[in-house]
């Protein structure tokens, strides 16, 4: 079955890469002391196959699926010519991989042709044991593993749907919240800049009667101001949220002190550095600054209890500003739980609607990253 995480998949697939080929080679060993001779040889071969496109399916199941469910029904079309000269298939190891291939395809296909692929496995398992002719009492031992081997993929797959199902839904709900709290920091953006402008017509008017010949330059700034505005509400426009602790609206990192002071309350020792010189950002830039810092406050406090140290650091060059916040957690175990859980989600969303790029793991040796880089060309305060 398909897995989202790149160490379970690894696990998965050498798990796998040893569970196929022995179970070849038991039914082999056993065909050869029941039956002799060759006859382990043709179901060797099939299960063989129906193994390989299993475990090839992992990630993109279903021409692999269909290629498996191909061979064993010419494996049951051949037990149904050769009559009792063949054992019956499928055979368990084929069994088995008919299993894989049909958990694969519940998790991740489409209901239709997973629900086909799923159904052709009882069709098969039935059929071979119509081909091989009745056993002597009830039903066949091969048959009875077959039909386990099929409901335990089967299960699997659909748990691990659902699974995947909700997972799902949980993060579009953070990207929807993520844009709900935006909409309230739009209005801030929209009514900041346009007070402005009012003013400065307001202003205009005035200045006209008394110096008409600097009216040029106050408009240009007015000009400039109703720009910024709505290059603010571009940037800003499609993302919605809202929230019990707002982030700050004011062009700068200050809020960033209060917040790494909060933090210092409650966890490890931070230290915060921030760029030189009153620079000065765009409100979206600053708030979506500060929910970086705070969300990974937050995930430094649950996730990383061996933390001794934090350290913010907020830079700001001519075109970007960068923050990363990095801890010095123990490193993390060969399984290591999802830091960030659904909350760098929604970071992620709003980061990339404005531009930039987030990224967040484990750092070489000890700790844990998370680092955004946005657009924020460097400018003065007004």
């Amino acid at each position: 079955m398909i897995i989202a995480g790149g160490w379970n998949r690894v696990v998965l697939m050498a798990g796998l890469g040893v569970v196929l080929p022995t179970a070849i080679v038991v039914q082999a060993v056993a065909i050869a002391q029941s039956w002799g001779s060759w006859y382990w040889v043709p179901g060797s071969v099939g299960a063989t196959v129906v193994c390989l496109a299993a475990w090839a399916g992992l990630r993109r199941p279903l021409r692999p699926a269909v290629a498996g469910v191909g061979v064993a029904v010419a494996a049951v079309a051949a037990t149904l010519v050769a009559g009792s000269d063949l054992p019956a298939e499928p055979g368990p190891a084929m069994a088995l991989g008919l299993a894989v291939l049909t958990g694969s395809a519940l998790r991740t296909l489409a209901p239709v042709p997973a629900g086909a692929l799923a159904a052709a496995g009882p069709v098969v398992i039935i059929a071979g044991q119509l081909a091989a002719g009745p056993p002597p009492t009830g039903l066949a031992g091969v048959t009875a593993v077959d039909g386990l081997f099929w409901l335990v993929g089967a299960g699997t797959g659909l748990l691990l749907r659902m699974s995947d199902a909700r997972a799902s839904a949980a993060a579009e709900r953070v990207r929807r919240a993520e844009r709900l709290e935006l909409a309230r920091e739009l209005h801030d953006v929209v009514a900041h800049h346009i007070t402005g402008m009012v003013v400065q017509a307001q202003g205009i008017q005035v200045l006209a009667r008394r110096n008409p010949d600097q009216v040029a330059d106050h408009l240009g700034e007015m000009e400039a101001a109703g720009i910024e505005a709505l290059a603010a509400m571009r940037r800003v426009v499609g993302l919605l949220r809202d929230t019990d602790d707002a982030a700050p609206a004011s062009p700068g990192p200050e809020g960033l002190d209060a917040l790494v002071e909060r933090f210092g309350r409650k966890g490890p020792t931070v230290r915060l550095s921030l760029p030189e010189g009153n620079t000065a950002w765009p409100p979206e830039v600053t708030s979506t600054v500060y929910r970086i810092v705070q969300e990974a406050l937050t995930n430094v406090l649950r996730h990383a209890p061996g933390a001794r140290s934090v350290t913010v650091t907020v830079e700001q060059d001519p075109h970007d500003v960068t923050v990363e916040v990095t801890d010095d957690a123990p490193a993390v175990p060969a399984w290591p739980p999802h830091r960030g859980g659904y909350g760098l989600v929604g970071m992620r969303e709003r980061v990339e609607t404005l531009g930039g790029s987030l990224r967040a793991g484990p750092r070489p040796g000890t700790g844990w990253s998370v680092r955004a880089t946005l657009p924020a060309p460097l400018r003065e305060p007004r």
